[in-house]
């Protein structure tokens, strides 16, 4: 039930503990659920208690550690073979189980690499490692080192995120041709995640966004539907998910006869995401992506209603979020581009004072002389 060929497994972990020796670590505490889909292709859920994967600096097998729940899809749909189950009870403390299992293995006394800046592992459970870890090694962040390499797309990641493109196309279709008056903006959701799971997708790790009216402005999803009105604004900003790999779209409805300021806006945004999608290129900053956002922007009078990023790296990823980050899109930003890399720029404007919002976003594949857009749809305003 692995995404990859073995080889390509292989090719990961050997490239993790290469990094794991020149970081000087003996181990590595893996609790990503990102990391442990990417290293050794486990699919699961179990991340959101206390679940974790020791990889030995060495040769050594790995050893996961988790639920009873969990046991059957690590061991269906990963190469790990040595499984540990922490049983649910008053007191439970895994984090100890976890010290176990580096003292069998003779990983202690040294740097053991962690990954903190994850969802898989709370500040709470992280205090129960520091004790149980007391006097076994130093604990060192290692949080960078799988996502590190993650950032890279294999032409076989590549594939998976073409495959979620067009089907994030096939969602904003949906939305497109039920965006009515007297239709409650909750059924365009449901349209948008239709589409996608007829298509083959996955249930995405968030949203989608659909926020009519004034809640257009809004940057996140909010709950309570909404019946759509003869003169509307809807704001559509989803992921699909294929095999875990995001592709993400943001487009802009108006309902009715747009106004004069909307047509303003959404000629702006276009422009700027259009130059945005230049500054795309291997070898340039990705900062340089915001600072044209900026610039563009700021000249046309709209500093104080844009965003201070402008985007983000997509991968694999779970809930709560189809953002792969770090990294961000963010002025200064020297983080190199290179090819492979995929990342979602997008535009938003919002003028509080009219209730009146415009945003466009594309997912963006950085090649050996540019970028590719990887969605279809034009950027030009959409009227049903």
């Amino acid at each position: 039930m692995s995404s990859f060929a073995p080889e390509e497994y292989a090719e990961r972990v050997a490239a993790a503990r290469a990094r794991m020796v020149d970081k000087n670590l003996s181990a590595l505490l893996i609790f990503a659920q990102e990391s442990h889909y990417y290293l050794f292709g486990y699919d699961g859920g179990g991340y959101v208690f206390f679940q974790c994967a020791v990889l030995p600096a060495d040769s050594a097998p790995v050893t996961l550690l988790c639920r009873r729940p969990d046991v059957a899809q690590a061991r269906d749909t990963s190469g790990i073979d040595d499984i540990r189950v922490w049983e649910d009870a008053e007191g439970a403390n895994p984090a100890a189980d976890l010290r176990t299992i580096l003292e069998e293995k003779g990983l202690g006394g040294g740097r053991i690499g962690i990954e903190l800046d994850n969802y898989g592992l709370t500040g709470a459970n992280y205090a129960r490692v520091q004790e149980a870890f007391e006097g076994i090694g130093d604990l060192v962040d290692a949080s960078d080192l799988v996502r590190g390499l993650r950032i890279v797309k294999s032409a076989a990641e590549i594939a998976f995120v073409r495959t979620a493109a067009a089907l994030a196309d096939d969602a904003v279709e949906a939305v497109f041709e039920r965006a009515r008056p007297g239709v409650v903006d909750s059924v365009l959701a449901a349209a948008s995640l239709e589409a996608m799971l007829a298509g083959g997708a996955d249930v995405p790790p968030a949203g989608p966004l659909v926020n009519s009216g004034s809640r257009a402005l809004y940057g996140r999803g909010v709950g309570g539907a909404r019946e759509l009105q003869a003169e509307d604004q809807i704001m559509i900003e989803l992921a699909a998910s294929y095999r875990r790999y995001n592709c993400c779209i943001e487009r802009f409805v108006v309902i009715g006869a747009p106004s004069r300021e909307q047509l303003k806006m959404h000629a702006l945004v276009e422009e700027t995401l259009r130059t945005m999608l230049t500054a795309f290129k291997p070898g340039e900053p990705l900062g340089r992506v915001d600072e044209v956002h900026r610039r563009t922007l700021d000249r046309a009078g709209y500093a104080d209603q844009r965003y201070a990023a402008c985007g983000y790296s997509l991968g694999a990823t779970y809930r709560p979020s189809w953002m792969d980050v770090p990294p961000m899109i963010y002025a200064g930003n020297p983080l190199e581009l290179r090819p492979g890399m995929v990342f979602f720029p997008h535009v938003m404007l919002g003028d509080v004072t009219r209730r009146l919002a415009i945003g466009l976003g594309d997912s963006v594949l950085v090649t050996g002389d540019g970028a590719e857009s990887l969605t279809r749809h034009a950027l030009e305003m959409i009227r049903p």
